[in-house]
Protein backbone atom coordinates (compact mmCIF):
# COMPACT_ATOMS: atom_id res chain seq x y z
CA UNK A 1 0.00 0.00 0.00
CA UNK A 2 1.36 3.57 -0.77
CA UNK A 3 2.42 6.07 1.57
CA UNK A 4 -0.34 9.42 2.15
CA UNK A 5 1.76 11.53 2.05
CA UNK A 6 3.93 10.12 0.03
CA UNK A 7 1.10 10.40 -2.94
CA UNK A 8 -0.31 13.70 -1.61
CA UNK A 9 2.83 15.84 -1.49
CA UNK A 10 3.97 15.35 -5.17
CA UNK A 11 0.16 17.01 -5.75
CA UNK A 12 0.06 20.77 -6.65
CA UNK A 13 -2.19 23.13 -5.43
CA UNK A 14 -3.27 24.03 -9.37
CA UNK A 15 -3.41 20.00 -10.02
CA UNK A 16 -5.56 19.46 -6.86
CA UNK A 17 -7.70 22.06 -8.48
CA UNK A 18 -7.81 20.67 -11.35
CA UNK A 19 -8.66 17.09 -9.78
CA UNK A 20 -11.83 18.79 -8.62
CA UNK A 21 -12.56 20.17 -11.46
CA UNK A 22 -12.13 17.07 -13.32
CA UNK A 23 -14.21 14.69 -10.54
CA UNK A 24 -17.38 17.11 -10.75
CA UNK A 25 -17.29 17.28 -14.94
CA UNK A 26 -16.57 13.06 -15.31
CA UNK A 27 -18.96 11.58 -12.38
CA UNK A 28 -18.35 7.46 -11.58
CA UNK A 29 -20.42 6.31 -14.79
CA UNK A 30 -17.96 7.98 -17.29
CA UNK A 31 -16.53 5.91 -19.35
CA UNK A 32 -12.45 6.13 -19.40
CA UNK A 33 -12.76 8.22 -15.70
CA UNK A 34 -9.42 8.21 -14.43
CA UNK A 35 -7.78 8.54 -17.94
CA UNK A 36 -9.97 11.77 -18.50
CA UNK A 37 -9.60 12.88 -14.86
CA UNK A 38 -5.32 12.27 -15.52
CA UNK A 39 -5.61 14.33 -18.82
CA UNK A 40 -7.39 17.12 -17.10
CA UNK A 41 -5.42 17.25 -14.13
CA UNK A 42 -1.90 17.21 -16.17
CA UNK A 43 1.50 15.53 -15.18
CA UNK A 44 -0.61 12.67 -13.09
CA UNK A 45 -1.29 9.08 -14.66
CA UNK A 46 -4.52 7.43 -14.52
CA UNK A 47 -3.58 5.54 -11.42
CA UNK A 48 -2.22 8.23 -9.67
CA UNK A 49 -5.77 9.81 -10.08
CA UNK A 50 -7.51 7.11 -8.80
CA UNK A 51 -4.91 6.46 -5.81
CA UNK A 52 -5.69 10.26 -5.09
CA UNK A 53 -9.30 9.86 -5.17
CA UNK A 54 -9.29 6.91 -2.69
CA UNK A 55 -7.08 8.92 -0.03
CA UNK A 56 -9.83 11.95 -0.69
CA UNK A 57 -12.85 9.38 0.22
CA UNK A 58 -10.78 7.83 3.34
CA UNK A 59 -9.79 11.23 4.47
CA UNK A 60 -13.72 12.10 4.12
CA UNK A 61 -14.61 8.90 6.30
CA UNK A 62 -12.45 9.77 9.11
CA UNK A 63 -14.13 13.32 9.23
CA UNK A 64 -17.67 12.17 9.07
CA UNK A 65 -17.10 9.42 11.45
CA UNK A 66 -15.99 12.38 13.92
CA UNK A 67 -11.97 11.36 14.15
CA UNK A 68 -10.97 13.81 12.71
CA UNK A 69 -11.52 16.89 15.08
CA UNK A 70 -12.42 20.42 13.78
CA UNK A 71 -10.32 22.98 13.52
CA UNK A 72 -10.29 26.16 16.17
CA UNK A 73 -10.42 29.02 13.48
CA UNK A 74 -10.26 32.60 15.38
CA UNK A 75 -12.70 34.80 14.37
CA UNK A 76 -11.22 38.42 13.31
CA UNK A 77 -12.71 41.37 14.74
CA UNK A 78 -10.61 43.69 11.93
CA UNK A 79 -13.28 42.58 8.88
CA UNK A 80 -13.31 46.44 8.18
Amino acid sequence: MASNSLTSSSWTPKQNKMFEKALALYDKDTPDRWQKIAKAVGGKSAEEVKRHYEILIEDLKHIESGRVPFPNYRSSNNSG
